[in-house]
């Protein structure tokens, strides 16, 4: 089971200096991973009062958040950073062009010398769609065909792809990526753990969801997977810790669920709770207020403790060390 940390996107503010210092306090310490999120553009509330995109709640970001780009971010902490996994959680995939992402994500995978992990989603933001000129409504099924071509585009050095909504004729992209970048995704619907068990190397768990709720997806998940002829252990699990209210030595004390749940990674959620008026209203009468950092320091601390805490909850073998 592998450790990582969110990189908090609309708290960090602009400058490049405390960006890197929390890419390099988290490798530092002996994180894994590093998981940013994606918006590309903020709308303005103030000219959508009635607006409930975010399971029936305001969005948790606006025009007036600074939200880091994360493919831009991840080549500038490609030379920040020398082991640390940077990994999407998620892209929002069907609102951007696939080609130029294979692309995209390809010249990272060689800047960080193979740490990049692509997480995938659809999204909810129909201003996000709508801003970028592309379909809304059938983001599900077009993500599946771009799954299928970014793993051509990413293997294969000529590609011929004819796809309800792609058409390749006998081109590639140069340089192609060391590996066969893992794909995550992100999501609880059926079709969704339908098409992790076909199509994905992983699941990102969401973190509103109960223990007996995750244990019955992960049963249908590897169910699915089994159907397809695959073997369920090539899933990779990755469970979230939010702070809400507790000491990180409180959250460690959650790494022992995910043990039971068999989860290969587990992502520590240090962001703070400045936007919980915009959380959906059950998800916070469920785990109560995150808490609130103001400086760096701050935040780094928490990595620490949480990470001194870790080893108690390890696997015999000690795979967080």
């Amino acid at each position: 089971m592998k450790l990582g940390i969110t990189f908090p996107n609309i708290e960090l503010g602009i400058d490049p200096d405390p960006i890197a210092r929390l890419a390099q306090g988290a490798e530092g310490l002996g994180y894994h991973f590093l998981m940013c999120s994606d918006h590309v553009i903020g709308a303005d509330l103030d000219s959508r009062p009635d607006w409930r995109p975010f399971n029936g709640s305001p969005p948790v970001y606006t025009i007036e958040d600074a939200f880091h780009e994360p493919l831009t971010l991840f080549g500038y902490l490609a030379a920040m950073t020398k082991r640390i996994e940077l990994a999407t959680g998620i892209v929002v995939l069907p609102q951007r062009q696939t080609v130029l992402l294979a692309k995209q994500v390809a010249e990272i995978d060689m800047l960080s010398r193979g740490r990049i992990r692509l997480g995938a989603g659809i999204g909810w933001n129909d201003v996000e769609y709508q801003s970028l000129g592309m379909d809304f409504h059938d983001r599900g099924q077009r993500s599946a065909e771009q799954i299928m071509l970014l793993r051509k585009l990413w293997t294969e050095p000529c590609v011929t792809f004819h796809g309800k909504w792609h058409t390749v004729e006998a081109a590639g992209i140069n340089p192609l990526p060391s590996r066969p970048i893992p794909i995550w995704l992100g999501g609880t619907a059926d079709v969704v753990l339908r098409r992790i068990a076909t199509l994905a190397d992983g699941w990102h768990i969401p973190s509103i969801l109960k223990e007996e709720e995750i244990a019955e997806h992960l049963s249908r998940l590897f169910r699915y997977a089994e159907e397809a002829g695959r073997d369920p252990a090539t899933i990779g699990i990755d469970g979230i810790i939010r702070m809400w209210g507790r000491t990180p030595e409180q959250c460690a004390e959650s790494l022992a669920m995910w043990q039971r749940l068999g989860a290969t990674h587990v992502t520590f959620n240090t962001e703070a709770d400045s936007h919980r008026k915009r959380l959906p209203t059950q998800q916070v009468e469920q785990t109560g207020y995150r808490l609130d950092f103001f400086t760096l320091e701050e935040r780094l601390e928490a990595l620490t403790r949480f990470m001194v805490a870790a080893p108690s909850y390890a696997d015999i073998d000690g795979r967080f060390v």
